[in-house]
């Protein structure tokens, strides 16, 4: 979850990074088993960890930017600050990783070790959608919605999934 000043004496929580590392998750699960049946364990482990550093290091890139200059100057202050924000991106990586990892040592075939992964993926995703609206104090019609909204998204992962790769 990204922590972010308001300004005000209160901070605000922020989920979507979490949110965001979540589908990303799954969109690599995804892809990583498109191309001729899943990935060995190891390999799948590697992909979700690395691409979500990849994006996360895009993001705090991104962010350093986007705060502007001279009103913002890249110190290591900053950088440590936008690093902070947008860990929970890569963050969202490590529980389906996890996932997979453990699937493998129980001796799960790299096909049911791939559908695992994708489940804790998109479980994470409705999971922070979730949170972060009850932490924002939603009413109860929009937790439902955000983590119907979110499931839908996963599911429509877990599709493509099916479609392209149905091992």
């Amino acid at each position: 979850m990204n922590r972010r000043d308001t300004g005000a004496a209160a901070e605000r929580v922020e989920f979507a990074g979490a949110v965001y590392g979540s589908l990303l998750a799954a969109s690599v699960i995804a892809g990583a088993t498109a191309q001729g049946g899943p990935p060995p364990a190891a390999e799948l482990v590697t992909l979700l960890i690395s691409t979500g550093v990849v994006f996360w290091i895009a993001h705090v890139y991104a962010e350093i930017i986007s705060r502007g200059y001279p009103g913002r100057p890249l110190t290591w202050a900053n950088l440590r600050s936008a690093a902070k924000d947008e860990w929970p991106l890569a963050q969202a990586s490590i529980p389906p990783a996890m996932a997979a990892a453990f699937a493998s040592g129980l001796g799960a075939s790299d096909v049911v070790t791939a559908w695992v992964a994708l489940g804790v993926a998109v479980a994470g995703q409705v999971t922070w959608a979730v949170t972060a609206t009850v932490k924002a104090h939603s009413s109860t019609g929009v937790v439902i919605f955000s983590g119907v909204v979110n499931l839908v998204l996963g599911l429509a992962i877990v599709a493509l999934k099916a479609v392209i790769a149905p091992h």
